[in-house]
């Protein structure tokens, strides 16, 4: 046969055509015509059709559907077919064979009919154009098929590249972290400490769950500044000296200029909270807090929850200048604003979450 009648290759599990027809003469004629090339399936009226096609999902690759049957005809079949999938005839391919072309047809085609074969059939003619159609199906389907595999392989990338972010983005902190001789944690403490604050609670409704996750990404770099604070300073086991702590507070403005100059980071989703973290988790609700002095609801919600955590965990746990205090002192220091003064609202829901808070801190040597 001429090169233009061959099938196309069509997928080994999709390579069945149905042919629904009453008549078996009809059907003999078809099935002669296109099973030297297909795996062919009959059904001798329009119901045994319909459920034929509904049973044939993912190996079916075209339908050639008789008009006029006894028992519902070919358009009722397309209406039952749009009812019980309406997705189906984007993927398969029916072709209408009718003897009689009318103003019926407009509605076949508007309900996904690929193409309309008047009787008595054309061999050559059939073939093919349901060889083109099929051939266009199974293309597209290839397409669809890689475009998805590419969409899997780009979510895998950005999956591994937002890990290898993480992942330096928390190395840098837990560097910072053991430079300052603080407890082993912390950082990890402070990201679980901001993401059960801002997701079991209602202290920041509008928040998705993707934007509860960068924020507590984002609260890992807190301390990032803390890397341009001398060491006589960061690791000095006594009280500071007033010149020292105005040094010692000049870290959330280096960490807010040190995160400004990381390009990779500044295109990340992360960033603009990671700089209002860094900046102002040491700002208070009463204004007494440091570098800008915002005071009440100039503060962001996220840099006031990640301000409590960093509280609560560095009173919960031992430092070189002091030990651990215990829960309860804990509890009592945040509660009357020993070491500053919290959003009463934050406070409450803090209060309501702490219960689980404090299951971070079981098995902590000396500390809780």
């Amino acid at each position: 046969m001429e090169r233009i009648n061959q099938p196309p290759a069509c997928a080994p599990d999709m390579n069945t055509i149905l042919i629904i027809d009453d008549d078996e003469i009809n059907r003999g004629i078809l099935q002669h015509l296109f099973a030297p090339y297909y795996a062919i399936e009959e059904a001798d009226n329009g119901c045994s059709g319909l459920q034929a096609i509904l049973r044939g999902r993912g190996h079916l690759c075209a339908v050639l559907l008789d008009v006029v049957m006894p028992d519902i005809s070919g358009l009722e079949v397309l209406r039952r077919l749009k009812e019980e999938d309406a997705a189906l005839l984007e993927t398969l391919p029916v072709f209408l064979i009718t003897a009689e072309p009318d103003a019926s047809m407009k509605a076949a085609y508007e309900m996904g009919v690929m193409d309309v074969i008047s009787k008595p059939v054309v061999p050559y003619m059939v073939l093919r154009r349901v060889n083109s159609v099929v051939e266009l199906f199974q293309a597209r389907r290839r397409l669809q098929s890689r475009v998805e595999e590419q969409d899997t392989e780009l979510l895998e990338k950005n999956r591994q590249l937002l890990e290898l972010n993480q992942g330096m983005v928390e190395s840098l902190a837990t560097a910072i972290e053991f430079r300052s001789e603080e407890s082993g944690g912390h950082v990890q403490r402070i990201h679980d400490i901001t993401a059960i604050l801002l997701s079991h609670t209602d202290f920041c409704p509008g928040l998705t769950p993707d934007d509860i996750e960068m924020i507590s990404v984002a609260a890992i770099m807190h301390d990032v500044g803390k890397i341009a604070i001398p060491d006589s300073i960061l690791s000095k086991p006594g009280k500071l000296t007033a010149e020292e702590f105005e040094i010692m507070k000049t870290h959330t403005t280096r960490g807010g200029e040190l995160l400004e100059r990381i390009p990779q980071l500044r295109r990340h989703k992360s960033y603009p909270y990671a700089y209002d973290i860094a900046r102002h988790h040491h700002e208070r609700w009463d204004g007494r807090g440091y570098p800008d002095g915002l005071k009440g609801d100039e503060i962001t919600p996220w840099a006031q929850a990640v301000a409590i955590a960093d509280v609560y965990d560095a009173l919960s746990c031992k430092r070189v200048y002091k030990d651990a205090f215990p829960r309860e002192q804990v509890l009592e220091m945040i509660r009357t604003g020993q070491c500053g003064t919290f959003n009463p609202r934050l406070l409450d829901c803090f209060f309501q979450v702490e219960p689980r808070l404090a299951e971070l801190y079981r098995g902590l040597a000396g500390q809780k």
